[in-house]
Formats: structure tokens, sequence, C-alpha cells
């Protein structure tokens, strides 16, 4: 007899909202007001990087550092972090990157030279390394498997998305009136706000049994991280033709390829390739790969477009994507009902067919003034379909793994967020700048964003709806 035992396409026995202590909460807004911090840094920055330049004197080239230097320990750092929380403690570990993160705020507010700014953006990048992984985790073991998670994830998704929408409305206005320094002192504040509060707040968790740190695997496993996120990041500047992009893009599949096997071999591995192998992870990470880097695509080919093409201000510019914050906190005030309806693995298909469709109607841009309407409705509701995407996915991924691997599971969905965020524009978006036509080339990024959401759609519908029964 076959039985259904996927977490993820069962509806919760009450579709009502569960109701959270005022202990719950307080831990919620923590961990929440962290996430948000980390989100605010993806694109607080982006509006102030030619006024930075001016200011600490670095040239043209030299500013995309500015974003890869905290990109690179981030993204690269994330795995290992994940594990880490889970054998030594996520409270600490937490804790710990929190106040790497506010001082390394603090240390780029007060930049003097382009050294000092980059060195504190890649301790922030360390900090949210630390940060993100071990939150989630401490989120996923506070809140029991259910309803209760369900809206945990849903309030942490739509801060996540909220915070990266915010930034980019609030950099413009704090660069303009109290200059690029404010964007990285409003990173400090959180720090200070959250911090206090933590310590007493948060129970400590981790696993029961203490196996030794899988250091084969963690230095191949973050080397390769380091090496791929360089890659594409200077790709999406630069293209694919410098000789140190084809050597870190060789070199980070290389070294990733050697942990597969290093994991294969070891006693105690930092990914179980089992886990790998639960089709709940492997379809469930491919939809929040393609949600998070064809969404990133989108914002930034849009931003190319609404300025270059259309004509728009900065600000105005920001007050479009302000608009998609507004309806994608709408859409994660009732994710957790959905989700408690439906079941996580349909909302993911649904939620990437929808994004998929939206961007799909972005076809119809063209130079008249009226397309600034249709760009700020489609995005909107693009962006809450993807919103629904990040949080389905998240719960696809942890639902099942136990609580002393969720550190492990936690650490590949935001490993799968950072290098999500990182692929998409260098691979789709540089077909627009390198151009000869910008509106042909916003064009062809968009029709391939959509069709390989869509793609993305079907192949996760297949791919968990296999295999759903187990026999009896």
């Amino acid at each position: 007899m076959a039985i259904d035992t996927d977490p993820t396409t069962s509806a919760s026995p009450s579709l009502d909202t569960p109701r959270l202590s005022t202990r719950d909460k307080l831990v919620l807004f923590v961990l929440c007001a962290a996430q948000f911090m980390v989100a605010l840094d993806f694109s607080v920055l982006n509006v102030a990087l030619p006024v930075l330049g001016a200011d600490l004197g670095m040239s043209q080239s030299a500013l995309q550092w500015a974003v890869t230097a905290f990109a690179l320990p981030s993204g690269g750092f994330l795995l290992l972090f994940g594990r880490m929380g889970d054998l030594y403690g996520r409270r600490l570990l937490f804790l710990t990157g929190l106040a790497l993160f506010g001082a390394a705020s603090l240390l780029a507010t007060f930049a003097w030279d382009p050294a000092s700014f980059l060195a504190g953006r890649a301790l922030q990048g360390l900090g949210a390394a630390a940060i993100v992984p071990t939150g989630m985790s401490l989120l996923t073991t506070t809140f029991p498997e259910g309803p209760a998670r369900d809206r945990a994830l849903g309030i942490s998704g739509t801060l996540l998305s909220l915070g990266f929408t915010v930034g980019m409305v609030a950099g413009g206005v704090l660069t303009d009136v109290l200059g690029w320094r404010s964007t990285m002192g409003l990173l400090t504040l959180f720090a200070l706000l959250v911090l206090p509060l933590a310590p007493a707040l948060l129970p400590e968790s981790r696993t029961p049994e203490r196996p030794r740190l899988d250091v084969p695997g963690a230095i191949t496993v973050t080397g390769g991280l380091l090496s791929l996120i360089y890659a594409l990041s200077t790709a999406a500047d630069h293209g694919f033709g410098r000789t140190d992009v084809i050597v870190t893009l060789v070199a980070g599949v290389l070294l990733l390829a050697a942990f597969v096997a290093v994991e294969s071999r070891t006693a105690a591995p930092l990914v179980s390739l089992p886990m790998l192998r639960r089709r709940t992870v492997a379809w469930g990470n491919l939809g929040g790969l393609v949600t998070f880097s064809m969404m990133s695509t989108v914002v930034f080919v849009l931003t190319l477009y609404l300025q270059e093409v259309l004509g728009l201000s900065a600000f105005e510019t920001g007050l479009v994507f302000g608009v998609q914050g507004v309806l994608s906190a709408v859409a994660g005030s009732y994710a957790a009902k959905v989700i408690g309806r439906f079941g996580a693995r349909r909302t993911l298909v649904a939620s990437l067919t929808g994004q998929g469709a939206l961007i799909a109607t972005l076809l119809a841009l063209d130079e008249g003034g009226w397309s600034v309407w249709l760009a700020t409705a489609a995005v909107s509701l693009a962006s809450m379909c993807h919103l629904g995407a990040i949080i389905s996915y998240g719960l696809t991924v942890t639902s099942g793994v136990p609580d002393e691997e969720q550190g492990l599971a936690t650490g590949l969905v935001t490993s799968t967020q950072q290098v999500g965020i990182t692929i998409g524009i260098p691979l789709l978006g540089v077909l627009a700048t390198t151009s000869s036509d910008l509106m042909s080339g916003v064009h062809t990024v968009l029709a391939l964003d959509a069709a390989i959401v869509l793609a993305a759609a079907v192949l996760v519908g297949v791919g968990l709806r296999t295999g759903r029964g187990t026999r009896a």
C-alpha cells in the first residue's frame, strides 16, 4: 500500500493562524530583524556607490569591490558556518556574527580610505555568513513544523524581500540627505538594536553528538563557493573574457567537484549526500535558485530600462520598486494560510508559474510613458509570486529534517539564496548592458528570464511528484 509521506504536500489540520506567545513574538522579532538587516545590506549601498567612490577616491572599476567584498565571504562561508552552528551552538555563532556585523558596519561608516572601507565590507559579509544560516536554523528549531513554522517563515521571508526593496529606496534618500556614510550607519543602528535583546531571548541549540568538523569538506566547498562567486560577480562588470574570471570559474567547478568526492568518503561529512539526494532538498533548492536569480535579473534590467529608456530619476525608480515592496509585504501576510491550505510543494510550483507568466507580460514594454505603469504592476505582482516561492521553497527543503541537521538544511537554503542573487545578473543581465540597442537587449533578457522560470516550474512540479509514495 502506498502512503504519501511528503510533509510538503499535505495541508495543515487547521487553517487558523496560530497564536504566538509574547516570548515567541520577541524571538521572532530578533531573528527577523537580523535577517532584515542583512537583506538591507544587499541593496542600501547601490545608489550611493558613485558618491562613495568620489569621496574615498575609488575608481569606477574598483567600485564593484564594494559589492564583491561583501558577497564573497557572505556566500562562501554560509555552509561552513551553518554546520559549525549545528556542532558548537547556533546561538553562540549567531551572536558572534551579529557583533562582528555591527563592528564592521561601524568601520565602514567611518572608513578613511578604500582599504578600510573594503575591509569593513568583507567583515560585514563574514558576519552575515554566520547570522543567516544560524538565524534560520534557530527559527526552524524554535517553531515546530506545522502552522507555527509556516507563519514564522512567512514573516521572515516577507522581511527578507522587503529589506532588499527598502534598501533601494532608503539608499537614495539617505545619500541625498545625509551622505553615503549614513547607509552604513543605519546597519550599525540595527545591530545595536538587536544585539542586546538576543542573549536573553534565544535558546542555545546544537546536535546532541559532537562529531569532528569535516575540514577537507569545509576547505573545498568554501574555496569552491568563493571562486564561483568571485568569477560571476566580476563577470557582471567585465564580462567572461578576463583571465581571472576564467581561472576562478574553472577552479570553483573543480573544487566543488572535489567537495562531492570528499563528502562521499567522510564518516561525518559537512554536507550529507543522502540529504542532497532527498527530492525535497534537491528540487526545492532548484526552485529557490531560479526564483532568486531570475527576479534579481528582472530588477536589474528594469532599473536600466526605467532610467535609461524612460528617463526616470533614481528616486522615481525607487518608488516603482517601493510599490513592489508593499505588495510583497501583503503577500507575506497571507503566505502561511495559502501554504497551510495547499501545501508547500503546490505553492512553490504555482508561485514559479505566476512569476514566469508575469515576467512574460513585460515583453510588451516600449518607449512610451504608459510602460511605467505596466512595469510597476507586473514587477509588483511577480514579486508577490516570488515571495511565495521564497517561503515555500524554504519550507520544502527544511520539512522532515531532524533538528540536529537544521543548520545544514538552512545553510543549503541560504547558500542557494546567495548564489541565486549572484548568478542571475552576470548570466542574463549582461545581455542588456552589452546590446547595441538597450530596448532590444531588455526584451531578450526578459524573454529568457520568463522561459527559465516557467521551465523550472515544470521541472520542480514533476520532480517533487515523482516517488511521492513509499511502501508501507
